[in-house]
């Protein structure tokens, strides 16, 4: 299930004006890029991660608005909520987009029948648009969810996945980006059903171990699972000082440090989250913590400033800290999304290149300055499908 143009969708509910006009959301500056628009904005050629300046060119008359992720995320939630009450299990993949498993429902309900009713549901009590596609595997709903769109379902049974898929542009395949798509397209390949028929020691031997995930999608073959919502829906970390202190310009570091680490991890994973909270332990064994809702990011800087004023309110009996920790909660896919309406292009570049050096030299590889001298963070890909183990006593 997909929600229609999530973002323009929400502000056409606040302003009923924008309804059938060209809208473009994301930063507002010539430096700012559209993290979402409106169908009529996509017929000029308008499409997310553009620049907002080519946006404007494309579609002068596009009513531009910032956004407000705070806003987005509780409709998200709202949306979550809904869909919880009715599926067995869950998978949200991002701020708007979910898997459900509806396995066995057809004994009680018929699945297509449920879905449908979810669907109307969703719309009736959140006021949002929202599509499904309907098949064995995620792969091919996917698929069918962006051919249903806007506003429709899709059901594709048992034995019509190649079919279904055939016909389709290779683009279609959720794995298959631009770079990939245009290197199917020098070997002559265009449409699924191609790919469908090579044979796949060849796509093996051009793309490696992605031609056999390549030639199984384009075949309706999927066996990844679901991954439930409620199982990863925190990562956090914690330090316990060798000797307890009240310089608090060495709290606040450890905390910068610590937040760093994690939003890193949340980036890594494709996550972004929307809580967190800083705790406390007294050198007397009194802990404390707080916590704040916030919009959903995964942006070093934002949630920097968030755990700094949480810290701020938390530590007030100006007594020795024997310990500190840092949790980030309400997790959902997404780490594409760093903060859409706030950052303008070179604020994602810098971040992509920091993960981009992280990622083949280590997490340590680059951190700001303040964060240096605070050793022993890495705590490798708590994503990766082990247990995420939280080293609750590191000295530092």
């Amino acid at each position: 299930m997909d929600l229609d143009t999530f973002y323009v969708s929400v502000e056409r509910l606040i302003d009923s004006r924008l309804m059938g006009k060209p809208v473009l959301l994301g930063g507002v500056g010539d430096r700012g890029v559209v993290a979402s628009c409106s169908y009529e904005a996509r017929t000029f050629g308008v499409h997310s991660g553009m620049s907002m300046k080519m946006a404007r060119n494309l579609c002068p008359q596009g009513i531009v608005i910032k956004g407000n992720s705070g806003t987005y995320s509780k409709y998200s939630k709202m949306v979550t909520e809904v869909i919880r009450e009715t599926a067995p299990i869950v998978e949200k993949s991002s701020i708007d987009e979910f898997y459900l498993d509806l396995t066995g429902m057809d004994k009680f309900f018929g699945c297509y029948k449920l879905a449908s009713e979810l669907r109307n549901r969703i719309t009736k009590e959140t006021g949002l648009p929202i599509s499904f596609g309907m098949s064995a595997n995620k792969t091919v709903s996917k698929v069918a969810t962006g051919e249903a769109k806007p506003d429709g379902q899709l059901k594709i049974g048992s034995g019509e996945e190649k079919p279904f898929l055939g016909p389709l542009s290779v683009k279609k395949i959720p794995m298959i980006g631009k770079k990939t798509a245009f290197m199917l397209n020098r070997m002559g390949v265009q449409k699924i059903y191609t790919l469908q028929e090579m044979p796949l020691e060849l796509l093996e031997k051009a793309f490696g171990k992605n031609g056999k995930m390549m030639w199984q999608k384009a075949n309706g073959i999927d066996n990844s699972p679901l991954i439930p919502y409620h199982e990863k829906k925190s990562i956090s970390t914690e330090r316990t000082f060798m000797k307890d202190t009240i310089d608090t310009r060495k709290l606040k570091d450890m905390v910068v440090a610590m937040v760093e680490q994690l939003a890193y991890e949340l980036r890594h994973g494709q996550r972004v989250c929307s809580n967190i909270s800083i705790k406390l332990r007294y050198s007397d064994f009194q802990t404390v913590s707080k916590q704040k809702s916030i919009p959903y990011t995964a942006a070093d800087h934002t949630l920097i400033a968030h755990a700094k004023g949480l810290f701020d309110t938390l530590y007030s009996r100006r007594v020795r800290i024997r310990l500190v920790g840092v949790r980030l909660g309400d997790l959902a896919g997404g780490g594409h999304q760093i903060d859409l309406f706030n950052d303008d292009d070179r604020i994602i570049g810098l971040y992509q290149a920091m993960d981009k050096m992280k990622a083949r030299y280590g997490a340590n590889a680059v951190r700001r300055s303040v964060a240096s001298e605070v050793k022993g963070l890495g705590r490798g890909n708590p994503f990766s499908g082990e247990p995420n183990v939280v080293p609750a006593h590191r000295n530092a």
